[in-house]
């Protein structure tokens, strides 16, 4: 793991930024980002709360009642990865095909796409406002009445929230305020609706107990305490792009990590997400000596062989700037002088989403500080181009 010195901890960990007043981080650009990436522990705690409570397990239990024969996780941008991340664990926890797939495709090419018959298409938003979140279900429904709803967002006054309240067919589910991220990037409102949607295992194999939650909390506590300094001096350097690698459900980790260094660097660092075994094919001739590669490890051992052997052949072919490579015991042998190890203790056996969430948290950081680094404003740096809820637009005929 790089070795950083005490005044680059002092300056660049997160002690010295959360540590100054709150207007001085508003004056800076950076207090609601911050504060929502850092609350994210609590905020599991709480959302794992509201899985227990007995009104929101029946309303997940009306959701899956009678058993869909088909789930389709949908949303946009950083939602649609939440469905990423989430799809293969509900179809292996409950048995039933899911798949993940953009609003943006359901409302242009939904006949294509949407499997026949009828299912559950689970939308997820943060706000719940933009145009894609409404126009979906009401196509869904209106084209595809058999399918039944559930939305899951972190808005109660959004319009996925009330629009379809005397619906039968729409179930919601709306998490806790402070999950409603000010800043432009979706950060504690990814990782909480990603949990919040695991909530549909209820009791099947794969479900996140409070005892995974407590210790998911526990390893991004300590990454945010002891582990930012090593990422905020990965930051500094001269990363021109990244490379960020996920297998299974680390795609949608990977996809997530990588659109936030976009969006925290207004686009000045290039990104691209692929799996470990899909860089062979083409993209990794994309790999410059600026170029941060980024590997979110899995738990399961015999995916891992694969990962491991992709990050020995890129060594061996003295591809990229540095590795950053997140999991739970890294070997040695994978990490050249001036890569950064995240270890993740503990999170393998609970299964892959608490890795997930960590790997996203991870992802978060990074994208943070080199946005910091660039002199940019975390909470909107895009300078206009981008606002925190895409602006509406004119939604045309029936879709394809």
């Amino acid at each position: 793991m790089s070795i950083v010195d005490k005044k680059t901890k002092e300056n660049d960990g997160l002690s010295g930024l959360r540590s100054r007043p709150v207007a001085e981080q508003q004056t800076a650009g950076y207090a609601d980002t911050l504060r929502e990436v850092l609350q994210q522990p609590a905020t599991w705690r709480g959302t794992a709360a509201l899985l227990r409570e007995p009104a929101v397990r029946e309303r997940l239990a009306r959701a899956m009642s009678p058993r869909p024969p088909h789930i389709v996780l949908t949303g946009s941008g950083s939602s649609m990865y939440i469905g990423e991340c989430l799809a293969p664990t509900l179809q292996e926890g409950l048995g039933i095909p899911a798949q993940a797939i953009a609003a943006g495709t359901l409302l242009t090419h939904w006949r294509g796409v949407l499997p026949p018959g009828e299912g559950l298409l689970i939308s997820l938003a943060r706000s719940g406002d933009s145009p894609e979140s409404c126009g979906v279900v009401d196509r869904v429904l209106a084209d595809a009445p058999a399918w039944r709803h559930l939305v899951i967002t972190c808005n109660a006054n959004g319009k996925l929230a009330t629009r379809y309240n005397h619906d039968p067919r729409v179930t919601v589910l709306v998490l806790d305020e402070r999950t409603n991220d000010r800043s432009l990037v979706m950060t504690s409102s990814f990782t909480n609706l990603l949990l919040a949607g695991s909530g549909l295992l209820l009791d099947s194999a794969g479900v996140l107990t409070g005892q995974a939650v407590a210790a998911l909390a526990a390893v991004v506590d300590y990454l945010f305490d002891e582990q930012a300094v090593a990422l905020a001096e990965l930051a500094s350097r001269n990363v021109e792009g990244a490379v960020y690698l996920g297998s299974g459900g680390g795609i949608g980790a990977a996809h997530e990590a990588a659109l936030k260094m976009v969006e925290m660097t207004g686009g000045k660092v290039i990104t691209m997400a692929e799996t470990f075994l899909g860089l062979r094919h083409g993209p990794m001739s994309s790999i410059r000596p600026g170029t941060l590669i980024v590997g979110f490890l899995s738990a399961d051992p015999a995916v891992r062989g694969y990962e491991l052997d992709l990050l020995r052949e890129l060594d061996r072919k003295q591809l990229g700037l540095a590795k950053l490579v997140v999991g739970e015991g890294i070997p040695a042998d994978v990490l050249r002088p001036g890569d950064v190890a995240i270890e993740l203790a503990g999170l393998g056996h609970h299964g892959e989403l608490p890795s997930l969430l960590a790997d996203v948290a991870v992802g978060q950081l990074l994208a943070f500080f080199r946005c910091l680094r660039l002199g940019d404003r975390p909470d909107a740096p895009s300078q206009g181009v981008l606002t925190r809820v895409v602006q509406s637009f004119t939604l045309h005929g029936n879709g394809a």
